[in-house]
């Protein structure tokens, strides 16, 4: 048992992708927990893709170079969620319709940018599936970084976050500030997934925002008790998905979605 946990811990690499797959699953955990609750979600898909545009434009700006294509599309996913929340409000729509409708339009506009652009190749793998493995040293410290300020922005205003998601009536009697923080939980969001492609790419950046919270979902009785659950099955999945894509030889994105799924069918015989 010594030598099945030290073997991969021996590569640097390797200690870099289990921090950052950990870290970045918990930070899912704690925002998904309150876009399982709001209803929302299609927005963590939706802005998964919609960020294409962004990472388009990075990359013919850039040469391709990783660190701005992450800060191109980290700033369109904040964007395309305040569009979100805008077109919501003003237009009268249901959440679920406002993101349907930004979502096309940016996904449409990410990939009018790439047919326009002559000998533009990009490569989609580590786009659609995440690239973990080759997560640097600064790379790390700015994972730690947005999923810290996303953590601590829960935790800064738990209460206020708690009243508006299950009673927005009774939170605005309270004279509380609910538009602002309907605005704050879809820029968090953003955050959160573009941090996740990072781990597990597009294809499986919703997982990673749901599956999770749902697992605490239905193993508890409090909302807190909820992020909590969350927020180890997110730890759990990070850990024990980079050590089955080390063994078992399977991509890690998947292998860390596949043991988040894998929790959520053991806590279902137990749903409270």
């Amino acid at each position: 048992m010594i030598s099945f946990f030290a073997e991969p811990l021996s590569l640097a690499f390797f200690v870099r992708a289990l921090l950052a797959a950990m870290v970045a699953s918990a930070a899912c955990a704690v925002m998904g927990t309150f876009v399982v609750l709001r209803g929302l979600t299609f927005l963590g898909d939706a802005l998964a893709h919609a960020i294409l545009p962004g990472v388009a434009l990075g990359y013919v700006l850039h040469r391709g170079q990783r660190s701005a294509v992450f800060y191109w599309g980290l700033g369109t996913a904040v964007i395309t969620a305040l569009a979100i929340g805008a077109v919501g409000k003003r237009g009268r729509l249901g959440e679920d319709a406002a993101i349907g409708i930004v979502f096309a339009g940016m996904f449409a506009l990410g990939i009018a940018l790439i047919s326009t652009t002559r000998g533009y190749a990009v490569d989609l793998v580590h786009f659609l599936f995440g690239n973990v493995l080759a997560v640097s040293p600064q790379d790390l410290w700015l994972i730690f970084g947005l999923c810290g300020g996303v953590v601590l922005a829960v935790l800064a205003l738990w209460k206020e976050l708690a009243i508006a998601t299950f009673d927005p009536l009774f939170a605005r009697t309270l004279r509380l500030p609910v538009d602002a923080l309907r605005y704050l939980i879809l820029v968090l969001t953003a955050v959160t997934v573009v941090t996740a492609l990072r781990v597990v790419g597009v294809a499986l950046a919703l997982a990673m925002l749901v599956t999770p919270p749902a697992t605490g979902y239905l193993l508890a009785k409090r909302l807190a008790g909820m992020v909590a659950i969350a927020a180890g099955a997110g730890v759990l999945s990070g850990f024990w998905g980079l050590y089955l894509s080390y063994y078992v030889g399977i991509a890690p994105g998947a292998a860390v979605v596949l043991v988040a799924t894998g929790l959520f069918l053991l806590a279902l015989p137990f749903r409270r």
